[in-house]
């Protein structure tokens, strides 16, 4: 995929060393433009393997409103199992605590909760809201309905009142849905954006999402768009993208979502990858 290979030299090209909270040094960049026409493919990276299920578990995740771990963990996906809310285990590097974050399964009021519960006070995993919160994503897919004209089609996920509570503040913290000429178009911002091992799988996140408002409302797929803020290098994971520069792309996979009825029903296992023809898998460590 061209787009994100451009994203990967620009900010070798241009990234500035810079210390951040992880104690990983990176490159970075203020600001880059991501863009997709979902007419061209399902934006997978074929340059290194990504784990799609990985992609649709967690995003089931998110439109569930789910904030357990153990949620995603029953369902082979550890990408979350580093992070704990603060609220339980405050956070550090030492030994002690990473080994009590990973142990704690409350991730606090993160992207899911706030999609469909903000503004509400949130308690815990297993404990409803306290008080009422804004269902965001039913409010926008029934405006998508009823209204596909309409600008005011956003979801965010930043709320300031949450943050202290939250595993991590959002990354990818608003998406906005557009529809022009019967195509729909899902435009993301993110603030922080781990080009080696976290920007594959957000594009890939909101390809998915995309598709799924796509037949939630009857609309054709239109473009993919991501607004990205500190967009970053870990230096641990220069040679890895250096190595990985050097495959040539193939082409993009199909997606394919069987016995779709709504969104709010749907599972992860319902949506397939389609032709996925990849180079290896390259590990990049995360910073945590």
């Amino acid at each position: 995929m061209k787009a994100y290979l451009e994203i990967v030299k620009k900010v070798f090209a241009e990234g500035v060393k810079k210390n951040n909270r992880t104690g990983i040094d990176a490159i970075a960049i203020p600001g880059v433009m991501f863009e997709h026409d979902m007419a061209e493919g399902f934006p997978l990276l074929t340059t290194k393997r990504v784990p799609f299920p990985l992609v649709a578990s967690e995003l089931e995740f998110f439109i569930g409103g789910f904030t357990d771990k153990k949620w995603l963990q029953k369902r082979n996906n550890h990408i979350w199992d580093e992070w704990c809310s603060p609220d339980k285990v405050r956070y550090d590097h030492d030994d002690e605590t990473k080994k009590r974050m990973l142990e704690e399964r409350d991730l606090g009021p993160i992207y899911g909760f706030q999609w469909r519960n903000f503004g509400a006070r949130y308690v815990s995993y297993n404990t409803p809201p306290a008080t009422e919160g804004v269902d965001q994503l039913k409010k926008v897919i029934h405006t998508l309905k009823t209204n596909p004209t309409d600008r005011r089609m956003l979801v965010s996920a930043w709320n300031p009142m949450h943050l202290k509570q939250m595993a991590l503040p959002p990354c990818h913290y608003g998406f906005q849905i557009i529809v022009v000429a019967g195509k729909l178009s899902v435009l993301w911002n993110q603030r922080s954006v781990d080009t080696a091992l976290g920007l594959p799988f957000n594009i890939a996140s909101y390809g998915l999402l995309l598709h799924l408002l796509a037949k939630e409302s009857g609309l054709k797929e239109g473009k993919l768009i991501g607004f990205l803020g500190d967009t970053h290098i870990y230096l641990n994971h220069v040679d890895g993208l250096k190595k990985q520069l050097k495959n040539k792309p193939f082409d993009l996979p199909a997606l394919t979502t069987h016995h779709f009825t709504s969104i709010f029903d749907w599972k992860h296992s319902d949506t397939e990858i389609i032709n996925y023809k990849h180079h290896a898998h390259i590990k990049f460590d995360i910073a945590i």
